[in-house]
């Protein structure tokens, strides 16, 4: 198999993210000009260069991995992945004096531990390594260099390049993750679910570790993830374009929008969460837009003669004897939200469906997602200002 230009060779790239989160990232990578070629339940498949796979890492939110094919094959056993892989001009892809870890995903049955899969992949590339350049790269399993990714599925099998490395789901400002927080990519994705116009103001109760507060100002000021992440597995591939990666970072700079009429309020009771959310809010560059305020989520102050989101992403009642307690909570919610918070949308991130019950408000919107393995919703309200008609 004779390598081609990774730059400049358009190949079939697959955007990885969690469980019903697809639409979302279909809509980013729409907004970045690329067409996808195929939407499906976990991700986006396109056309594109590693060059290509360097924007994409820099600027999705939504997404998990960023993966360019190098090779698709019908595989039937262990043998037939090592003897494909084998031919594949690794000498071209990663130098014999750096590192690599290898991922997988597989199904099939002549397979019961995937780390069995992973062995053969690695030992492909080791023996190929020494047998074109007389030595071979370190490997592990720590996403610190190149990372080779393969995908087996019943008699097909791909092999990728795994352009990522550590999850992008993780945007890199959160240094204090605080209680039970929301992964960055899915509340950036139930934000860009809701009717925010990014201008007026958003309301956060129950902040938490501000995560949705912070994520709500990073869309609306056009703050990417690339600002916070120094290592991409990209850059430890041979022929990397450092010159293409340095001017795309650069331009996440310039694409930055300030907004100073921007009011986005985090409140929480707890003084610790309040603490910690300046601290994830200063280091992802957006404290000055966030005003924190210690207090119960009732008694949040909301911006008058103004008709913009309140949010609240609520516990769930996952551990026994906990639902009793918070029906009261998720009652104490709808009634803060007819009373206070007229004129505004209101959203409702939770996992719990009966206890949403306890709300007493009629969503507008039941939509879809999933935090860990557990089935969610997020509910919109309509919270009219006067009668409505």
């Amino acid at each position: 198999m004779e390598l081609i230009n990774l730059s400049t060779s358009a190949k079939r790239i697959i955007v990885t993210c969690s469980k019903r989160l697809s639409s979302y990232l279909q809509q980013e990578i729409i907004e970045l000009g690329f067409t996808p070629v195929r939407t499906f339940q976990t991700g986006i498949e396109l056309l594109g260069t590693m060059n290509d796979c360097i924007r994409l890492n820099l600027n999705l939110r939504c997404a998990s991995q960023v993966l360019y094919s190098l090779k698709e094959f019908s595989s039937d056993s262990p043998d037939d992945i090592y003897r494909e892989l084998f031919q594949i001009p690794w000498e071209k892809i990663v130098s014999n004096d750096s590192y690599f870890s290898v991922t997988s995903n597989v199904t099939h049955p002549s397979i019961n531990n995937s780390l069995y899969a992973n062995v053969k992949v690695k030992d492909a590339i080791a023996d190929r390594m020494r047998n074109k350049t007389g030595g071979r790269p370190n490997s592990g399993s720590t996403l610190e260099g190149a990372v080779i990714h393969l995908f087996w599925r019943d008699e097909i099998a791909e092999i990728f390049i795994d352009t990522s490395g550590e999850t992008l789901a993780k945007h890199g400002y959160r240094k204090i993750p605080g209680k039970a927080p929301m992964l960055e990519s899915l509340a950036a994705s139930t934000i860009l679910a809701t009717k925010w116009d990014r201008l007026s103001p958003f309301v956060n109760p129950m902040c938490g570790s501000a995560t949705l507060a912070i994520e709500a100002t990073l869309i609306a000021t056009n703050r990417r993830p690339g600002l916070f992440r120094d290592n991409y597995a990209f850059m430890h591939v041979k022929d990397f374009d450092d010159a293409f990666f340095e001017k795309e970072r650069a331009a996440l700079d310039e694409k930055i929008i300030d907004l100073p009429g921007l009011k986005v309020i985090a409140t929480d009771r707890s003084e610790d969460a309040i603490n910690i959310s300046k601290i994830n809010a200063g280091a992802a560059g957006v404290e000055n837009y966030i005003e924190f305020i210690r207090c119960n989520f009732e008694d949040t102050p909301i911006p008058e003669n103004e008709n913009g989101v309140v949010f609240l992403n609520p516990e769930y009642g996952e551990r026994m004897g906990e639902e009793t307690e918070l029906e009261k909570t998720y009652h104490a919610i709808g009634d803060f939200l007819k009373k206070k918070c007229k004129g505004y949308t209101g959203y409702i991130f939770t996992g719990n469906l009966v206890l949403a019950k306890k709300i007493g408000l009629k969503p507008k919107r039941k939509i879809e997602f999933y935090t860990s393995k557990i089935d969610c919703r997020l509910l919109e309200y309509e919270l009219y200002a006067g009668t409505r008609k």
